[in-house]
């Protein structure tokens, strides 16, 4: 059986929405599931800063490199861009509220916990399913955003822990997880 043969009919019927039709363009990119960061750093005064980040990727191995997506119009990521370090971290399957704080208005997105902050700046998510220590290693842009690569300096990770995974614009659980969790 061939995946179209899977498909209902209606569906496969459906015209071709135009590119240029945000509505369709922002339904079919919610049809792909990714992982969510948070992207923090402490400023020299000690202030907090950070975001959350669902366009976020691995790129490389040699070096080691991630990337994430900014939408232009962020006025976080201006005062993240010139840190010497910034923290990455994961979110866990549990931290969808945290998540959305951090996606939140600015002087709210660090009340609720208390943050790990690092010698060089770099600030995690405690609780997360891997921080990830880096520094900016490139900006490209792209369209309404810019792509940012960033060089992972040092790690930790717990791949026991499960990732929050965003999808079709909520919060799910991986397949795996909800398997163990019916028996």
């Amino acid at each position: 059986m061939s995946p179209a043969d899977r498909l209902p009919a209606d569906r496969l019927a459906a015209p071709l929405a135009p590119a240029g039709d945000a509505a369709a363009l922002k339904q079919a990119y919610s049809c792909f599931p990714s992982g969510v960061v948070a992207v923090c750093r402490a400023s020299a005064d000690g202030g907090l800063v950070g975001m959350s980040a669902s366009a976020f990727t691995t790129v490389s191995l040699d070096p080691p490199l991630v990337s994430l997506c900014v939408r232009d119009a962020s006025e976080t990521w201006p005062q993240l861009r010139d840190a010497g370090e910034l923290g990455v971290s994961v979110f866990a399957a549990d931290q969808g509220d945290l998540c959305r704080r951090l996606a939140g208005p600015p002087a709210e997105r660090f009340t609720g916990f208390v943050p790990l902050v690092q010698p060089g700046g770099a600030v995690f998510v405690p609780g997360a399913t891997a921080h990830l220590a880096c520094s900016l290693a490139g900006e490209f842009p792209a369209g309404d955003h810019t792509v940012v690569l960033l060089r992972i300096d040092a790690l930790r990770s717990d791949p026991g822990v499960e990732p929050l995974v965003f999808h079709a614009s909520t919060f799910r659980a991986l397949e795996a997880r909800r398997a163990l969790d019916d028996r």
